[in-house]
């Protein structure tokens, strides 16, 4: 996740009055105070659209196979989830309390649709917009003016901000990455082969070997099992983890020392609730400069396509790892 300071440049050409405006500049500063990489903030949008989608149950990881009515309550669970995460204190005229002063929070998955309503004139708006196909998501703040908005045509009279009028965002991440739903990107040949099988346990098993070198959120999991133990199903004892090992595949998940497993191997590490999963191989003279962790006494490394199988070692406990 990019820190908040190399957003900086995106508030260059802030217009004059969203420099002046000291309730503005305090609410973006409690929040960057709070969430300084965005971490926090980008975990919020994943899970409140896993939320949405509902895996485990439904088998969903499309945000176009949710009906209309999931899609228009995506907003009050946006609300719902950062206050829930932030501990905001709740507004009076407006959503949220932040720096003893009110503000709304306003959600749209499309790019520039927040739609403010009435009462919200004068007041600082939090807009937040997440794409899951592209993967990116943005939050800013906004003082609500009525010349900056576009006159309402709908039932509720609700307004847009114009487009010439967007300089007056004051961003706190902007085009930020989300993490990624793996199920929504992989490729569709993949895909299928995970949900051809009948088993939950095969269906992550295939999951884990086809796809390899990417975080692999716990929701992925869920709704790739669709089983109330879909954890287990991945660890070893009986799931992925042990299944896959005499392919030659490790299966890290977000213990420190399975991350730092992935850091030597030259892989991204999964974050909390993530795995990723890769065939490793003897590290040998054609590796030449590969990285490589020592794994049961020897030298392992991330395969290649010429490598042999051969079984995987067995990860280290989750507290102790040598090098």
């Amino acid at each position: 996740m990019l820190p908040i300071d190399i957003h900086a440049a995106q508030n260059i050409a802030l217009a004059e009055e969203v420099r002046r405006d000291a309730e503005l500049q305090a609410v973006h500063a409690a929040l960057a105070r709070m969430d300084p990489s965005g971490e926090r903030f980008a975990t919020v949008l994943r899970d409140t659209i896993d939320q949405l989608l509902n895996g485990e149950v439904t088998g969903r990881y499309d945000w176009k196979t949710l009906y209309k009515t999931e899609r228009t309550h995506a907003g009050t669970l946006v609300e719902i989830n950062l206050q829930r995460e932030f501990k905001f204190a709740d507004g009076e005229a407006m959503d949220y309390r932040i720096a003893g002063i009110e503000v709304d929070c306003k959600y749209s998955q499309r790019f520039g649709g927040w739609m403010i309503p009435p009462e919200a004139q004068g007041h600082i708006c939090l807009l937040v917009w997440a794409d899951d196909y592209k993967s990116r998501w943005s939050a800013g703040l906004f003082r609500v003016r009525e010349e900056w908005l576009n006159q309402g045509t709908n039932r509720d009279a609700k307004l847009t901000i114009k487009s010439e009028h967007r300089n007056k965002i004051l961003w706190l991440w902007h085009d930020a990455e989300l993490p990624e739903n793996i199920l929504l990107h992989m490729n569709p040949s993949d895909r299928k082969a995970v949900f051809s099988s009948t088993s939950g346990q095969q269906r992550l098993n295939e999951l884990f070997r086809r796809v390899q070198k990417r975080r692999i959120g716990r929701n992925v999991v869920r709704t790739v099992a669709r089983q109330k133990d879909y954890m287990k199903r991945v660890r070893g004892n009986g799931g992925s983890r042990s299944a896959l090992r005499p392919e030659g595949i490790l299966i890290m998940g977000d213990y420190e020392s399975h991350r730092a497993v992935a850091m030597q191997l030259g892989l991204l590490p999964p974050r909390e609730g993530e795995f990723i999963s890769v065939r490793v191989a003897r590290r040998r003279p054609h590796h030449h400069g590969a990285p490589y962790v020592i794994l049961d006494g020897q030298a392992w490394v991330v395969a290649t396509d010429d490598d042999p199988l051969e079984t995987a070692p067995m990860l280290p406990s989750h507290k102790n790892l040598t090098r």
